[in-house]
């Protein structure tokens, strides 16, 4: 009996949930010493800029291109977590059921369509902004910005990934109340 439960479409899903969930928490514990980073040059920039009437464009893009890899790379480990921005109001007193429910058809209705038209969108811009090396517009800026512009697919395929997850974990709640 113990051999067929583990290999239970409801056990099956959730290894996949927790292979994918391992991923995304590993990119979002990894991208969290950016912010550790862009605290560290803030208090550079501002040093140097009063202290010394220093400054560097580069320096201050440093700080911009941490925030863009921050946000567009975390929105994956927000929705890991739960921290992702909802309508609470009905949400919060719905059963584990309900709740299954919701977060299934709104991944498939709403975040999977956006994720993917984000996706398709961006190819073409990102992919011009790779032939050329495009670079910023600044005297003295960094020569990255087709780095920059790759967060937008980057963002739309990690959340998909977590969205898979969620689904898995959605689709085992709704299983094992099928089951019973």
């Amino acid at each position: 009996m113990d051999a067929v439960s583990s290999n239970s479409p409801s056990s099956n899903l959730l290894k996949i949930a927790n292979k994918l969930d391992t991923f995304i928490e590993f990119i979002g514990r990894s991208i969290a010493w950016f912010s550790f980073a862009m605290v560290i040059l803030m208090f550079a920039i501002v040093l140097l800029r009063y202290g010394f009437s220093l400054g560097w464009i580069a320096l201050q893009e440093s700080v911009l291109y941490l925030h863009a890899y921050l946000f567009m790379l975390g929105c994956s480990y927000a929705l890991k977590h739960d921290e992702h921005v909802r309508v609470d109001v009905f949400y919060r007193r719905f059963s584990p059921f309900k709740k299954a429910l919701v977060n299934l058809f709104g991944h498939l209705i709403l975040l999977w369509p956006v994720a993917i038209f984000i996706l398709l969108v961006s190819f073409d811009y990102v992919a011009v902004s790779w032939q050329i090396k495009e670079q910023s517009q600044e005297a003295g800026g960094l020569p990255f910005v087709y780095l920059l512009k790759s967060l937008i697919p980057a963002m739309s395929i990690l959340l998909l990934i977590q969205s898979v997850s969620e689904l898995c974990k959605s689709l085992n709640v709704l299983l094992k109340k099928g089951e019973s």
